[in-house]
């Protein structure tokens, strides 16, 4: 027992150090808002599609993955798309928070809390799994979060649907993987020399170039992860207190109670799944880690109530520390990762 509660200790522990110094350096005022929006951007634009480039490139074969589980992951997100959307009516009648609670139960933080985590709990490996899991998991995310915003927005300006979509498209973090898997494919047909070694390659022929690409990638998890503290908000909550414990609920708690259990359920129930460690710590960082920093951004441009959707992110980042602590013990302790 003593070590599955060190093994869940170091996994989270070092995240949320980072998490609680970029806080830290808020309190102190060690600089201004403005400094670490600029940062956010810089990690957004730059440091994140490089780290999600790089893990891709990085990886063999995708002939090596399984993509039964990308497959059930993409079933999983969209069922509990579809609990959010009912539950959010269940809760509110208000058009400016039905479809920022329904963002709030699907769209996790999986691209700067995720990558991270998967690295924590099933090293490298997991994380090839984790970076390819996210060329699906991020447009995914994206698509639906359009659709519900656009849907509930209180403005219904001609043409806002087709200008947010192209903006998805050209999110960085879906150019950054979509790269990485075009010079993955790209790969098989480059020749090789009688070593067995490809005739061209970025690692090979291009080390500085490589070089540079590895320590943006190594930089992008700890300055996203400082930044998120640094954002943290804790607000009035006023009248908005049953549509954050709500939201929460269902980001914390429900999606991975749905996601991780019935992968669970199906690894163990059926032969057609057969997750592994490698899948799981993936998993856990896709269901488990909270609404994503910039459904925020995201309801700004479309609609809804953005005060809710930036409580929600702040609020579930918090909670999520304990649930995420509480998951990984659990699975810990039966052998599931």
């Amino acid at each position: 027992m003593g070590e599955i509660f060190l093994f869940s200790f170091n996994a989270v522990m070092p995240i949320l150090l980072l998490v609680f110094l970029g806080y830290f350096l808020r309190v102190i005022k060690f600089a201004d808002d403005g400094f670490f929006k600029k940062a956010n951007t810089m990690v957004f634009r730059i440091f994140l599609p490089v780290l999600l480039f790089v893990n891709i490139y990085e990886i063999d074969s995708l002939k090596s993955l399984n993509l039964n589980a990308v497959l059930y992951c993409v079933a999983a997100i969209f069922l509990i798309f579809f609990c959010g959307y009912l539950i959010a009516h269940l809760v509110t009648k208000k058009r400016c928070h039905l479809g920022v609670l329904t963002q709030c139960s699907f769209r996790s933080n999986y691209a700067i809390i995720g990558i991270p985590l998967a690295l924590s709990l099933g090293g490298e490996e997991a994380v090839a799994f984790a970076s390819v899991l996210s060329a699906v998991a991020v447009p995914v995310f994206n698509i639906l979060a359009v659709i519900i915003l656009s849907h509930y927005s209180a403005e219904k300006e001609k043409g806002a649907v087709k200008k947010t979509l192209i903006r998805t498209v050209k999110n960085p973090l879906i150019i950054g993987v979509f790269l990485g898997i075009a010079v993955l494919a790209a790969r098989s047909f480059i020749p090789v020399n009688e070593a067995g070694e490809l005739a061209f390659s970025i690692e090979g022929t291009l080390p500085f170039v490589y070089k540079a690409l590895k320590n943006l990638a190594a930089a992008a998890s700890p300055v996203a992860l400082i930044v998120l503290g640094a954002r943290f908000d804790f607000g009035a909550v006023g009248n908005l207190k049953k549509e954050i414990i709500i939201g929460t609920l269902m980001r914390v708690v429900m999606a991975p109670v749905i996601g991780l259990g019935l992968a669970i359920l199906l690894s163990e129930c059926t032969e057609f799944f057969n997750f592994t460690p490698v899948e799981y710590p993936a998993f856990i960082s896709l269901f488990a880690t909270p609404t994503a920093v910039s459904s925020a951004v995201m309801v700004g441009e479309i609609g809804g109530d953005e005060q809710l959707a930036g409580q929600l992110v702040v609020w579930t980042s918090v909670v999520s520390m304990l649930t995420i602590y509480v998951i990984v013990f659990v699975m810990k302790s039966f052998a599931i990762i």
